[in-house]
């Protein structure tokens, strides 16, 4: 059974390798090109603890293995929203943004916002999130495509 829960101290590491498995492992509408300009390895070490140490995060886990992770920085930025390749489509990025939606709306956020992947703009429209732009961003001399969206929570 999948468990969310919020992160721990030294766990950055691990939230990095979530998000190298998703990007690498999960369905994709981006090349391998587009997806090692994205995340050429698992982000870790104190420069990608220092970033993650300004959000909120949550996780999901099953028998001791993380399979996602959320965060949530100011303003209801949601920054990051993995879940591992072979764990998708099982709602549990779902529980994870119910979970870090109850938590925004107990701090009085007034809205939520990312900028979404290909792949991950369904999942966001899916608990709400509606597109204001679509963008093209680069990436190591990759060109991705990915979209600006929100969810209002008054």
């Amino acid at each position: 059974m999948v468990h969310v829960r919020q992160a721990q101290t030294g766990e950055a590491d691990a939230l990095g390798a979530v998000m190298w498995d998703a990007v690498h492992n999960g369905p994709s509408l981006y090349t391998a090109a587009q997806r090692a300009a994205w995340v050429p390895r698992a982000p870790s070490g104190p420069t990608w603890a220092a970033r993650l140490g300004d959000q909120q995060i949550w996780v999901a886990e099953e028998a001791g293995a993380l399979l996602g992770f959320v965060t949530l920085g100011d303003g209801g930025y949601v920054d990051f929203a993995y879940v591992r390749g072979g764990a998708q489509r099982r709602g549990i990025f779902g529980a994870l943004m119910t979970t870090l939606e109850g938590s925004a709306r107990d701090q009085g956020a007034r809205r939520l916002w990312t900028h979404a992947s290909l792949m991950a703009q369904p999942a966001f429209a899916q608990a709400g999130f509606h597109v204001i732009r679509h963008q093209d961003i680069e990436r190591r001399g990759e060109i991705l495509s990915r979209a600006e969206m929100e969810k209002t929570l008054i």
